[in-house]
């Protein structure tokens, strides 16, 4: 079953890292990366720029504006795609990620994966 693991955190907070800061954490999340890849369960991960490159269109207005304008107290920093058996197994990978970048959180959600090249035809992995 896939599941996207979205990280949120404090902005502030993880842009106040000096470099080598930032360099541990990393280091500590490759592990991680590389245990799962080895497991075949690591899809597509993603660092997200500071939000203050994000831009948002706001749904059923049709209008375009600078910033991550969600209301949310942490912002979304990145988010992992991992190929697992079900939600515990995917809660003890987000646990395994909270171990190497503690603070913020880890929100899980199933995914269905849509194909391009096949209109109509969905893959469901999200429980019905």
């Amino acid at each position: 079953m896939l599941y996207a693991i979205l990280c949120y955190h404090s902005e502030e907070v993880v842009t106040g890292w000096t470099k080598e800061e930032d360099d541990a954490v990393m280091a500590r999340l490759h592990g991680v990366h590389e245990t799962l890849a080895r497991n075949g369960q690591l899809g597509p991960t993603a660092r997200l720029h500071p939000t203050k490159a994000a831009t948002t269109l706001l749904k059923n207005q049709d209008r375009v504006i600078d910033g991550p304008y969600a209301e949310t107290k942490e912002q979304l920093l990145g988010f992992y795609v991992v190929d697992v058996a079900d939600r515990e197994a995917a809660l003890a990978v987000a646990r395994d990620l909270t171990r190497a970048n503690p603070g913020g959180a880890y929100e899980l959600r199933p995914i269905s994966l849509f194909m391009p090249g096949t209109l109509g035809e969905v893959e469901e992995t999200a429980p019905a």
